[in-house]
């Protein structure tokens, strides 16, 4: 039968290689696997170095030789050790009684490697590049950029990964918590949650770490590396320790059959020989004194007690295993035993057993296939047959004709006899009237046991006297189970002193009543309590040769006992051999039986017959003999130092454990803490002595970089303190001083990498990862500085070892990117220096050279970045790194005083920079303004801190710029007083914009620098205030010199301008109009104050402005009256009484007869209406203050129509010339109709005054037409001939 492990091709390859071992020459020497491999003829590999040798080597060849045949010897003792140290982890998996797999440890994530790392790269470069499907908004794109660039770029995430700390869901949540920041400063959206926004953006990075990969496949193989992480089968880990202790997968088939590890009780008798040796041991150093070196001499008896009180829980432990016949071990938590009587396995008293203990429950199945020969009956007659076992129920098959008697069918017994009788009967159908029973026509009686064929086969029948057919047979099968608590069963002879008194063959029975009870029963036919019985506790079990006088059996062995021995004799060699193995198991002795080889021979006359009568197991057994196998599987495990060996498996699988593709930053898998704790507890490694070593491996890892979780550390380290002060966390009160002396190098090796770690912070935990990592170191430092495990190590103390940790980060965490600022600086300069173009100088241009090429700008451009650099790297300390200081529900934690650490560490950073910063400040020019942004980016930054605003070195900043900005104002205001006055003198009033030339730069410069002001946001509300006051103080002292000129030049200009209808609003005047707007409307910017007082400022301009507006407008209503008055000066000269009007009266009437004289006057109407629409088109156009316009047209209107009032009043006793009237009445109403359509009010257009002009028009109008004979068309009645006229 194959081991379920192994394959037919495997083992036919052995053989073969058997084969080809067998026929190497051997020179009597055994072949050591080493030099055994499937293609070896099994030559020693120093045999081809012997004979390649030359006579007379050098000293230093012999010397290379010599440190060859030393490795090679090293290399082969280490195998050795290996190869042992697997079969103990193979019975370790094979029958584990005392650990389980664990389900509840934290599931590990697959961790990225460099490739995957550069693939990420590379897909989320390939979305920023737009090579995608994946639609996406601005935010998000930004949101992936920053990632990409902060995180998936960085040299921290780089370097973590090489260590083996990163993985898939590492990546995913920091980038959820980047984006966290990012969607709430996003604003509302109705109907958008902003968790919906977060959902939506983390599946489309979900899409884009995934790329082009089918997302069932990476679920798929997800799942797969979840399954084998949490269980994993016998095979499974047979083939993982494989791996790790480097065997060879047929070395392995040779063990795991020699050692019989499918056989649990060949598995459960090791363990009970194991154990036994325990005891023994323990037994000896009890007796020889050679005790481990304790802390205290009181603790040597107690280390005996500790020894027995483990193999004694062992013991218990493995009595509670169920009595079974195989199969695979399940993973539930054993029952602890509570039978205290098998401590002492030398009370028979106590466990002697009675013939009731031992009675067996059998299975018989009963199968009747058909009757051959029968040919008496006729064919048609029925016959059936009944089956029965000795003392139970009889069974009857189905009825049939006698042509043709099959069955098939099964009958199912239940027995407690080991030798029961099983009766099959024939009957036919009787067939007479009075017959009362059917006829018998045969019977048979068969004897079955376990070990009887299972298939069918013909018996031949006993016939009745009614039955003519001698020849009647029956095919008929019976399968008889084999009990689990029954080993093995056969046919012996026997004879002994108390039991089995006479020489005679019997039927015995090993009985396997417990753990660690068995006997050996002999049983009658149909008896279920044997008839005698020998409790094998005590005996040991061998070969032995014949014995002279004893008639009956072939081959011998026995069972001694002091003062008793008991022979045993079966029939053939391989009975005898399974017999003694089962009885070897069952008596749990020390010596193997090995079977005699030679009687092998003499029995068969013949190897290969030999092997034939051997069981399998003794084959395996020969076949790892052969290959040197047998020194490890028959290796005493009491005799082996199983700290050492456990040390070496750890070591090697944590190895194998850090380099799998598991993110376990030094977890154990669940199948490796299950075999090293089966390990453990089966072969006494001491609990402390195991976390030294992982302590240890787990340090020596740390310190060539790779990432461990301090959580892990922290378990292994409380564990070793208890012990080592005496709190027993394994039960036990002996310290050993080199477990003390360990204990306290480790100690001191870890605050040492603690401390390095806390300084190193931001690259053994970059962006917060592994997540609570920082945090857990901080808990470790804390228990690390502890005296012992009672008193708390006072606050100040931790906090000051810290203190000067985070001193030192900022140390090297500003080194670090001063020198990266440094490198791309200089990098840069290197490739932007013409110097760096010319071929011949390239060589010559080092780092060196090009730091003397720096000038002060380069220095402050340098400076700013360097402040960038240092802002980044606060924000992700505040982001990533304060964790430490809340717990996970938000509350203060025990070291809510990280926070305050984590300040002052930022201090020193700052400080840091300040020294450079200052540097870079001093070479700056007193005329320069370039360094005002670095306060800004600076000052941003710290503003919104709430630890680092107005800290020290927020303070030592604003000390440094508040002289700088005061001397900026000061020019700045010197500079704008110039510009002032220099550009009125200049200015050609040209519209520029809102104003003029001068006005628009004027107000983009007061504005520009309360900009400024304002975006230095000045942390010091005093100076603040005082900045913003005497900015508008300024602005507003400017702002009303803008407008006072404006207003000058706007007198000037009206001044000089004509005084007759030629005149024209020109775009000057209307711009000077547009400065005083924007004055007002600058002034409501630049001016305005929140405080009472200081409102003064914006309420003084304002009324400056409106008193200027006001003149501005009685200036150009002046200007527009004295027009109207050189027009009606004009007409006055047609007054009644005047020699000018008479003349030209005359005139005009005597020429009108003889040809059509035009209109005389009209043109001076004309002229008037043009130049009036002209200045009102022109304003309405150009001034951008529609109130200012408003209030001109009324003026305007109001005044002009009060002199016409005026003009006729004087002549009201006139009356007027007809062409007075005409043109008086054509002004009046294209003036009222004209400031009509500009939106003049009615109340203002239908005053007393027009009202007095026109009724006087109308009158005149009356009289002329009487007079006169008509006005030729003019009239002042409003119509449609005259609107089409104009």
């Amino acid at each position: 039968m194959l081991d379920p492990s192994s394959s037919e091709e495997e083992s036919d390859g052995i053989v073969e290689e058997e084969s080809k071992e067998a026929m190497a020459p051997q020179a009597g020497s055994r072949i050591s696997p080493s030099r055994t491999s499937e293609s070896s003829g099994g030559l020693a590999p120093s045999s081809s170095r012997s004979s390649a040798r030359p006579i007379s080597p050098s000293p230093s060849a012999a010397s290379e030789e010599k440190e060859d045949l030393e490795k090679m010897h090293r290399e082969e003792e280490e195998r050795k050790k290996k190869l042992q140290l697997y079969v103990f982890v193979m019975r370790c998996i094979a029958y584990p009684f005392n650990a389980k797999q664990p389900t509840d440890m934290a599931r590990r994530q697959q961790k990225i490697s460099k490739q995957q790392l550069q693939q990420t790269k590379d897909r989320f470069q390939a979305f920023l590049n737009g090579e995608t499907q994946i639609v996406a908004d601005e935010a998000f794109i930004n949101a992936v950029q920053s990632y990409s660039e902060v995180f998936l770029k960085s040299d921290r995430v780089a370097k973590m990964v090489q260590s083996g700390g990163f993985s898939a869901n590492d990546f995913r949540e920091v980038f959820k918590r980047h984006i966290e920041k990012r969607v709430r400063s996003l604003p509302e959206i109705d109907g958008l949650s902003k968790e919906t926004v977060l959902s939506s953006w983390m599946a489309k990075f979900d899409t884009i770490y995934r790329g082009d990969e089918d997302p069932r496949k990476a679920q798929q193989r997800m799942t797969a590396s979840a399954a084998s992480e949490l269980i994993l089968s016998k095979d499974q880990l047979y083939e993982m320790f494989q791996n790790i202790l480097g065997i060879k997968k047929f070395e392995h088939q040779l063990l795991y059959q020699a050692c019989q590890l499918d056989n649990l009780d060949e598995q459960a008798a090791q363990i009970r020989r194991e154990l036994d040796g325990r005891l023994q041991m323990a037994d000896q150093i009890a007796r020889g004194g050679k005790f481990p070196k304790f802390v205290s001499k009181e603790m040597e008896a107690m280390y005996i007690e500790e020894l027995k009180s483990s193999v004694n829980q062992l013991m218990a432990n493995l009595e509670s295993m169920p009595v079974s016949k195989g199969g695979e071990f399940k993973l539930q938590k054993l029952k602890r035993g509570h039978n205290t009587s098998i401590i002492d396995m030398g009370q028979e008293d106590e466990n002697t057993l009675s013939k009731s203990d031992v009675v067996l429950s059998f299975t018989l199945e009963v199968v009747i296939m058909e009757v051959v020969g029968l040919k008496s009956l006729a064919p048609n007659r029925i016959v059936y047959c009944t089956m029965e076992v000795e003392g139970g129920e009889k069974l009857q098959t189905d009825q049939a004709e006698a042509s043709k008697p099959t069955w098939g069918t099964q009958g199912d017994f239940t027995t407690t006899h080991p030798l029961p009788a099983v009766k099959v009967k024939l009957f036919t159908e009787s067939t007479g009237v009075l017959a009362l029973e059917d006829k018998e026509l045969g019977r048979v009686v068969l004897h079955p046991t376990p070990n009887s064929p299972k298939q069918s086969e013909l018996h031949k029948m006993t016939v009745t006297k009614a039955c003519p057919d001698q020849d009647l047979k029956i095919k008929l099968a019976i399968r008889m189970d084999k009990p689990q608590n029954m080993k093995h069963c056969g046919y012996l002879w026997a004879f002994g002193k108390n039991v089995w008194k006479r020489w005679k063959k019997r039927f015995f029975v090993l009985v396997q009543v417990s753990q660690y009870t068995f006997a050996m029963c002999s049983y009658r036919e149909k008896k279920s309590e044997p008839q005698e019985l020998l409790q094998l506790d005590g005996y040991t079990v061998d070969y032995s040769d014949p014995q002279p006088g004893l008639d009956g059996g072939r081959t011998f062995f026995n069972a001694v006992k002091e003062g008793d021995t008991v022979i045993f004799a079966s029939d053939d060699e391989q009975d005898r051999i399974l017999w003694v193995q089962a009885m070897y198991r069952a008596t749990g002795q020390s010596h193997k039986p090995v079977p005699p080889t030679q009687v092998q021979k003499l029995n068969s006359k013949g190897g290969a017959s030999a092997q034939m009568d051997a069981p399998i197991s003794q084959f395996y057994a020969d076949r790892a003999q052969k290959h040197g196998m047998d020194e490890f599987i028959s290796a005493n495990p009491c005799s082996y130092d199983h700290a050492s060996l456990f040390e070496m498996l750890q070591r090697l699988t944590l190895d194998h454990r850090l380099n799998d593709t598991f993110c376990c930053l030094g977890w154990f898998s669940p199948g490796q803490v299950f075999v090293l704790d089966e390990y453990c507890a089966r072969n006494g490694v001491r609990g402390c002595h195991r976390h030294l070593c992982y302590l240890r491996d787990l340090l020596e890892r740390a310190e060539n970089g790779a990432i461990i979780d301090p959580t892990l550390l922290h378990y292994s380290f409380a564990f070793c303190a208890s012990h080592v002060h005496g709190n027993r966390p394994d039960g036990l009160s002996t310290v050993k001083v080199d477990e003390k002396e360990r204990f306290e190098d480790i100690k001191e090796r870890l605050r040492v990498i603690l401390e390095n770690h806390i300084v190193n912070f931001r690259y053994f935990f970059p962006f917060g990862r592994p997540e609570g990592a920082l945090k857990a170191t901080l808990s470790l430092l804390e228990r690390v500085l502890m005296k012992d495990i009672v008193t708390p190590v006072p606050p100040e103390e931790v906090k000051g070892v810290i203190r000067k940790c985070l001193e030192q980060a900022a140390q090297l965490n500003y080194e670090r990117i001063k020198d990266y600022a440094k490198i791309e600086g200089k990098k840069r300069e290197m490739y932007e220096h013409p110097v760096f173009c010319l071929a011949s100088q390239v060589m010559d241009l080092t780092i060196q050279n090009v730091g003397r090429l720096v000038t002060p700008a380069k220095k402050l451009e340098e400076t700013i970045r360097l402040a960038e650099l240092v802002i980044e790297v606060l924000q992700q300390n505040q982001e990533h790194h304060a964790e430490a200081a809340v717990t996970s529900s938000g509350d203060q934690s025990a070291f809510a005083w990280w926070t305050d650490l984590m300040v002052e560490h930022a201090e020193n950073f700052l400080a840091l920079y300040a020294i450079d910063m200052d540097a870079a400040l001093e070479i700056q020019s007193p005329e320069s303004w370039d360094s005002f942004p670095l306060f800004q980016l600076l000052n941003d930054f710290l503003r919104t801190d709430y630890y680092l605003c107005n800290g020290k070195f927020h303070k030592h900043l604003q000390d440094l710029y508040a002289p700088l900005v005061v001397r900026y104002v000061d020019l700045m205001e010197s500079s704008i007083a110039q510009s002032i006055h220099k550009g009125f003198e200049r200015e050609s009033w040209e519209p520029v914009n809102n104003g003029s030339g001068t006005s628009e730069d004027l107000f983009w410069k007061l504005d520009a620098l309360q900009t400024f002001i304002r975006d230095l946001h000045w942390p010091e509300d005093e100076f603040a205030k005082h900045l913003e006051s005497r900015i508008r103080l300024m602005s507003s002292n400017m702002i009303e010199n803008c407008v006072k000129r404006t207003r000058m030049a706007f007198e000037s200009k009206l001044t000089k301008s004509s005084k007759s209808t030629d005149f024209r609003i020109s775009p000057s005047l209307c711009t000077m109009f547009n400065v005083m707007v924007d004055a007002k409307d600058q002034s409501a910017k630049l001016c305005a104050m929140e405080m009472g007082q200081e409102k003064q400022f914006h309420t003084q301009i304002d009324e400056l402005i409106e008193e200027s507006v006001k003149d501005m407008i009685q200036l150009l209503v002046a200007k527009f009256v004295v027009i109207l008055e050189s027009v009606l000066a004009k007409i006055s000269r047609y007054d009644e009484g005047t020699l000018f009007s008479s003349f030209l009266s005359f005139t005009v009437k005597a020429a009108s007869k003889y040809v059509d004289v035009p209109k005389p006057g009209m043109d001076v109407a004309d002229g008037y209406v043009t130049f009036m629409r002209h200045s009102q088109d022109m304003l309405r156009e150009k001034v951008n203050e529609e109130v200012y316009i408003e209030r001109l047209f009324d003026q305007w209107y109001t005044a002009t129509m009060n002199l016409l009032g005026t003009w006729l009043t004087e002549r009201m006793d006139q009356q007027l010339h007809v062409y007075q009237l005409k043109i008086l009445i054509r002004i009046t109403k294209k003036k009222y109709r004209d400031f009509r359509l500009q939106g003049v009010l009615d109340s203002t257009l239908n005053s007393k005054m027009y009202d007095t002009v026109r009724n006087r028009l109308t009158l005149e109008e009356a009289t002329a037409s009487v007079r006169e004979g008509g006005m030729q068309g003019i009239s002042m009645k409003d119509s449609d001939e005259e609107d089409e006229e104009d």
